[in-house]
């Protein structure tokens, strides 16, 4: 084990300090694609925190698909404003007309990806992947609209369909609440400051930088810059219950809401994943190893936010690395977290 990899942890980090420099080294390793920074808060504090050369505190890393964990929370913010309803039918438009079987989708099943919405997630070809489309291809200068056209496949409620697209509905309808104008400009401006003013300045996430596409729209499934402590503030956010030193940002319910499992999969919440057997497939995370309740905003290459509740814990990972490695990563951050169980 290197110098620099003790040096990362702090003498008391609340479990082993060697083994806990040592799991994080290997979070480092080659066979683990490109790890650029790691952070283990324990009990409120940063116990470790590493860098990949070329990367450190004030570097801002892409979410990828942990914005959605950040757009669930600004839904939250919304419906305990009164300006939308969780089991409402969700107020899109294009879906009010008389007849539009989609006009029955609700807002909870919109947050749980149950909205029976086409779609078609990370297939081959890429280039056919709805999310890609949506994101770089035909949908992009108006992704809200691209995710609103499509027709059900299913019965909403019924399917459990984890899907970016959805993310963008969610973004779209929080602009629509925040501001009757429908121009990109204070679409993006209204989003932008409800953000920065109800969740990132109280959180102290200072860095955040949300991206929009050219209809003012929040990329809310993909594209929110941050740096890695940015991050880990707020996995504390999550792991308090939405309470940022004693003052309750928002209601803590909204975040028992999110870490339940949806009733179509037992590994989802509502934006955000569970360590939980999956009901379907595979499991994202490490439930015959982690606790129970812990919960995280996974995104695209191997973008980690972990929280645990009962441990006191938030591990961060932020990197690069293809699909063929990231069992790999999540057994790493699972060797982590079994130095405080």
């Amino acid at each position: 084990m290197s110098d620099s990899a003790l040096k990362a942890v702090v003498k008391a980090p609340g479990a082993d300090r060697e083994k806990l420099a040592r799991a994080i080294e290997n979070l480092f390793a080659e066979d683990m694609g490109e790890t650029r920074a790691v952070i283990v808060m324990k009990g409120g504090r940063i116990v470790a925190e590493r860098y990949a050369q070329g990367y450190h505190e004030n570097t801002r890393f892409v979410s990828w698909s942990m914005a959605k964990s950040v757009t669930g929370v600004m839904i939250g913010m919304l419906v305990s404003d009164g300006r939308l309803r969780l089991d409402e039918t969700a107020p899109v438009p294009a879906w009010q007309r008389p007849g539009d079987p989609r006009g029955e989708i609700t807002l909870r099943q919109l947050l749980q990806m149950r909205s029976g919405l086409r779609h078609s997630e990370a297939i081959d070809p890429i280039y056919e992947s709805d999310e890609v489309r949506m994101l770089f291809l035909d949908g992009r200068d108006n992704m809200a609209r691209y995710a609103e056209d499509q027709p059900l496949e299913a019965e909403p409620g019924r399917k459990f369909e984890y899907s970016s697209a959805t993310s963008v509905i969610l973004a779209d309808l929080a602009a629509r609440v925040l501001t009757p104008a429908p121009d990109p400009e204070s679409r993006r401006n209204a989003v932008a400051d409800y953000l920065r003013t109800r969740l990132f300045e109280p959180a102290g996430m200072k860095s955040m930088l949300p991206e929009f596409d050219r209809s003012g729209t929040l990329v809310g499934g993909s594209l929110i810059h941050g740096t890695a402590r940015d991050w880990a503030k707020f996995g504390e956010f999550l792991r308090n219950k939405g309470s940022v030193k004693g003052a309750q940002i928002m209601p803590r319910q909204w975040i028992d809401f999110m870490v339940t499992p949806s009733p179509r999969e037992g590994q989802y919440g509502a934006q955000i994943w569970l360590n939980r057997q999956a009901t379907n497939g595979d499991s994202s995370l490490f439930p015959d190893r982690g606790p129970k309740d812990l919960f995280a905003c996974i995104g695209h290459l191997g973008q980690y936010v972990l929280v645990s509740p009962s441990l006191g814990l938030t591990v961060v990972r932020l990197g690069k690395t293809q699909d063929d490695q990231g069992d790999r990563v999540v057994d790493g951050l699972a060797d982590v977290v079994a130095l405080y169980r």
